[in-house]
């Protein structure tokens, strides 16, 4: 029987396959900007870890709390005894001068047990400040979790921005080499016919040459950014992603000038996480002042223990108010208040510091979001420049009053200004965003929010 026709049908279905799972792997999927965001803060290990340190001074705020609760206490003890020597000392009858003598009981074990109760009264205000301290903790926590999370918001756009300025000049460059490859083509006939220098074909030649290389480092930038992406979002680093082109829309801003700054100090996530971080430092000096107080508390407890043949007590039970001060607070606690007061001013200096540069970074993303308004302005003029200047230096150069080193000029100035003009765009969108960034203006729910 011959199995050659078999083989070869079992190889073409083995060669179907492969380029079917290579067709798998290799997906492209459509991206929007709204789905970037949302898979990019879904997946951004930046942001879990914000969610596990708000979960923990969440904890910490429920442990401050519960000093206030009663602390309970139980103890026991089950001991077995040797047999043990008792003389007691009991004078039994009326002579005086002689001592009692009495048989020694016979003792081999022992059981009790306790059990206390201490609810606090007064701490020296302790209690009340250590509250107050975590509850400030937890405020700043979730602030500084609110600004990390917008600063990734603002990273994943401008991975975004980045993915599309990497295929939009891919596109152009690509574009731009198949006109280079006609112009080689209509080039060499002229020569062949002998309507064109040799010389001027090796120069349209030396653009493609060029435009070649410009492609190659168009399909890196263009691979490095598709992966940076995929990674950014989770996804699997053969996917293909596409772009929206029609993303792009200019927001204007309605502050003035005057106003960034002031919605700068007023917004920002992490202006306000150091105001509560300045608070939580005061109440820590409070806390350590707490230390000069006594502490009072109300008691209780229950007693019960039983050596057979000896003793028994039951329902021992007593209760009262218990008062605890340390004289040695009154020297050792100044050096603990000087530490929390220099907490404080560090702090303190800190959301100054931090003050300053947020006015300075308001400051210059107005300035570059006002210069990236102009230059979309600018830059679209000169690509309509540019392409009528293409135009006319082609037609001069068909009817031979324009040498092909002035067309080759026109057609990179052309191909030039079209990837300023679509950059600008790109970058405006991006200065906007960082303006937001730096005046505090996204307000986003998410689940970091309080």
């Amino acid at each position: 029987m011959n199995l050659y026709p078999f083989k070869l049908f079992l190889l073409v279905i083995a060669i179907i396959s492969c380029v079917q799972i290579n067709n798998v792997c290799a997906q492209t999927k459509n991206l929007s900007l709204e789905e970037t965001l949302r898979l990019g803060l879904q997946n951004n290990n930046s942001v879990r870890m914000n969610k596990e340190r708000i979960a923990e001074a969440n904890a910490y705020l429920k442990e401050a709390k519960e000093r206030r609760l009663p602390n309970v206490g139980i103890s026991g003890s089950y001991l077995r005894l040797m047999q043990p020597n008792i003389d007691l000392k009991i004078k039994t009858s009326s002579d005086t001068s002689k001592p009692a003598t009495s048989s020694s009981p016979s003792v081999n074990e022992m059981m009790y047990g306790m059990a206390n109760v201490s609810l606090p009264l007064f701490s020296g205000f302790k209690i009340q400040n250590g509250i107050e301290s975590a509850n400030e903790l937890l405020a700043a926590t979730t602030y500084d979790a609110r600004f990390e999370q917008t600063k990734v918001y603002a990273n994943l756009i401008a991975a975004y921005l980045n993915l599309y300025k990497s295929k939009t000049a891919l596109a152009l460059v690509q574009e731009d080499l198949k006109e280079a490859e006609q112009r080689v083509k209509d080039f060499s006939n002229m020569e062949k016919n002998g309507l064109l220098s040799r010389n001027d074909l090796l120069k349209v030649q030396l653009q493609q040459s060029n435009i070649e290389l410009a492609l190659l480092d168009a399909q890196n930038n263009w691979k490095i950014s598709n992966v940076t992406m995929d990674v950014l979002l989770g996804l699997d680093e053969t996917t293909q992603l596409q772009p929206d082109s029609n993303f792009y829309e200019f927001k204007e801003i309605t502050l003035a000038e005057k106003d960034i700054e002031f919605a700068a100090i007023h917004q920002r996530n992490d202006l306000n996480a150091m105001d509560y971080k300045v608070k939580a430092a005061k109440a820590g000096i409070n806390v350590a002042k707490g230390e000069l107080y006594p502490s009072l508390s109300l008691t209780g407890g229950y007693i019960a223990a039983n050596i057979p043949g000896l003793l028994t007590i039951s329902n021992a039970v007593n209760y009262g108010v218990g008062v605890n001060y340390s004289l040695s607070s009154l020297w050792k606690t100044g050096s603990k208040v000087a530490q929390a007061q220099s907490k404080f001013n560090e702090v303190s200096i800190s959301r100054d510091m931090l003050s300053d540069a947020v006015r300075l970074e308001a400051a210059r993303a107005y300035q570059d979001y006002l210069s990236s308004k102009k230059k979309i302005d600018v830059y679209q003029k000169a690509k309509e420049q540019a392409e009528e200047n293409y135009r006319i230096v082609k037609s001069r150069h068909t009817n031979s009053l324009a040498t092909t080193t002035e067309l080759l000029d026109a057609d990179v100035a052309k191909l030039q200004a079209s990837l300023n003009f679509s950059f600008a765009k790109a970058d405006a969108f991006n200065a906007y965003e960082h303006l937001m960034l730096a005046i505090g203006g996204h307000n986003m729910n998410t689940e970091t929010n309080k």
